[in-house]
């Protein structure tokens, strides 16, 4: 068995906003949040344990196009592992819930983001 390494000391919430913003990876990983968490009612409405489970499911639904896109070029496919990573991913976003949620909007803010 291996030794477990202690996490990261410098480790922040804020690993989306950290990464640099010109790749590809970085932007795409930020709109797949973005959307999630609009989905799940917006950020501000949500708890750690969801915003925990949305930075899993991006990694995970985006390690899965990953596999997928090997499997379409011929590449080495562990159908094994996508299925076990697919079900994980089918997992977390049970937990997070699959319909939109609607988020509370005041005339106020409604009339600053219109200008």
């Amino acid at each position: 068995m291996t030794k477990q390494i202690e996490p990261s000391i410098r480790y922040s919430n804020d690993w989306l906003q950290s990464l640099d913003q010109r790749t590809s990876i970085a932007q795409d990983l930020r709109n797949r949040h973005t959307a999630l968490c609009d989905d799940l009612g917006g950020y501000s409405n949500l708890s750690y344990q969801q915003r925990a489970l949305i930075d899993r499911a991006i990694f995970l639904e985006y390690h899965l196009q990953q596999e997928e896109l090997k499997l379409a070029q011929g590449q080495d496919f562990d159908s094994g592992k996508w299925t076990q990573a697919c079900n994980s991913l089918s997992g977390l976003f049970s937990k997070l819930g699959l319909e939109r949620n609607r988020r509370e909007v005041s005339l106020n803010q409604y009339i600053k983001a219109s200008q």
